[in-house]
């Protein structure tokens, strides 16, 4: 008889070793980051039964299944409790794709680069900051701890550098749903996020002169409807992540530039909408003003990391496959694929004396440290919100949207954001345009100017 070495349960028993003796390192049969280095390929990295949703269920769920609730039962324990709640109770459902074991197609190609070029250069200064490791110097591009070995370091790879992209101009539509399940907020943003250390495509280096102080700056500005076109708001990110971004917004109502209260970030921008500034790319906050950071989970997850970007309908849009809800508005049908490696993070907003959260809890993928499932908890410890961000290479089919090198891009391609205690939903579609002539743009050479200072959001604004 032929004894498999590595059967169904051999990879939860590994995890639960691993984080039993406090073990770290990403990977079940090698070291995950020499063979990204060496081939980009993941696969010898984990037994079948983690990178084939087939093999995970025992052939209950199958790549091309729908995950619906008549069998998500299969798969409930590698999802999050909010996805979960939404299969089984508002009529979500999911379609299984292929796990992806090319790790090209998981990032952007200068900041792959980068974060295998600086691999083992991050640590954290006496002030808890990341730095160079021998010169302490601000972070010279990629993800600092790309086998990250605590809660901290996992959640610096987020916070680092949001879009992976040195900068980003989104085009954002968003559709707010009541309770009723009725579309009662529509909006369209533009959202502009610009990093001033840890460069990848700059030709003249990892730093933008004169801004080293800073992380980033990143401004949203809504193009409609007309009662809200011309609000904009603009966060300048110091580098030091224990203290609190400048924050201005410009009203059109008053037609002047105010500042902003910047620790109050537990707020909606605009009414209807359940996102707050505290969720942005799950790590909205700077990081120091969180702690007891403490990684609680190890193991396979399901999440949406590609197949998402409909570059082929009009404005790229997703509104073909909505459904569920009460009126079959709320949620786009997306690819989820069974991530081999998750590291699930808690935190707790130590630095916010009034805070309406207690702790935030987020899924890290380790092939790329993207966020790919996020939920937060209100101050009796239950259940609230969640952030669910789906990534995608830029690609389908023979088409795609080129970088500069001529590869597909990669980015962000949708949102789902509930509350699930006032069943209040939000969803955003990564647009390729947004009323207001704006345009989705990667390491545009104008962003500061058009849209990151405080005279441009008054521009915007009017």
């Amino acid at each position: 008889m032929h004894i498999k070495k590595y059967d169904f349960d051999y990879s939860r028993r590994f995890f639960m070793d691993k984080m039993a003796k406090g073990a770290m390192g990403a990977g079940v049969l090698g070291s995950l980051m020499p063979m990204i280095g060496n081939t980009g390929d993941i696969s010898k990295a984990y037994p079948e039964e983690l990178t084939n949703i087939e093999a995970f269920t025992k052939g209950k769920i199958k790549t091309g299944d729908i995950v619906d609730a008549n069998n998500v039962e299969h798969v409930k324990d590698i999802l999050d409790p909010v996805a979960y709640l939404q299969i089984t109770q508002q009529g979500r459902r999911i379609r299984i794709a292929p796990t992806t074991t090319d790790i090209t197609e998981l990032y952007p190609r200068d900041y792959l680069e980068a974060t295998l070029r600086n691999q083992g250069k991050g640590a954290f200064n006496a002030d808890g900051n990341v730095v160079v490791k021998d010169t302490g110097k601000p972070w010279i591009g990629g993800s600092p701890f790309a086998d990250p070995q605590t809660g901290l370091e996992a959640f610096a790879n987020v916070t680092m550098s949001w879009g992976r992209h040195d900068t980003s101009v989104y085009g954002v539509e968003d559709n707010d749903i009541g309770p009723d399940g009725d579309i009662e907020y529509s909006y369209q943003l533009g959202w502009c996020e610009k990093n001033t250390v840890g460069l990848v495509s700059n030709p003249d280096g990892p730093y933008w002169e004169g801004h080293e102080d800073k992380l980033r700056y990143q401004s949203v500005w809504f193009t409609s409807p007309n009662d809200v076109k011309g609000t904009s708001f603009l966060n300048i990110w110091k580098y030091d992540q224990r203290e609190f971004p400048d924050l201005f917004g410009y009203l059109p109502a008053f037609k002047r530039v105010r500042r902003f209260p910047t620790n109050q970030r537990f707020e909606p921008l605009v009414p209807g909408i359940t996102f707050f500034l505290s969720d942005a790319w799950a790590a909205g906050d700077p990081m120091l003003t969180w702690g007891n950071y403490k990684i609680v989970g190890r193991g396979p997850f399901l999440g949406s990391q590609g197949g998402t970007w409909h570059g082929d309908q009009d404005n790229w849009s997703k509104d073909k496959t909505l459904h569920g809800g009460k009126k079959g508005l709320n949620f786009y049908e997306v690819d989820f694929q069974l991530c081999p490696e998750v590291i699930v993070v808690e935190a707790e907003p130590l630095g916010f004396p009034r805070a309406p959260v207690s702790k935030k809890r987020v899924w890290l993928d380790v092939r790329n440290m993207a966020a790919i499932g996020y939920v937060t908890y209100d101050r009796r410890g239950e259940l609230w919100r969640s952030f669910e961000i789906g990534f995608s290479q830029q690609k389908k089919g023979d088409l795609i949207n080129p970088d500069s090198h001529g590869n597909p891009e990669w980015s962000w391609s949708y949102v789902h954001a509930q509350d699930v205690q006032t069943n209040r939903f939000t969803r955003f579609n990564h647009a390729q345009s947004v009323k207001g002539g704006l345009k989705t743009a990667f390491n545009t050479e104008d962003a500061y100017d058009k849209y990151l200072t405080i005279q441009a959001i008054r521009r915007l604004g009017s």
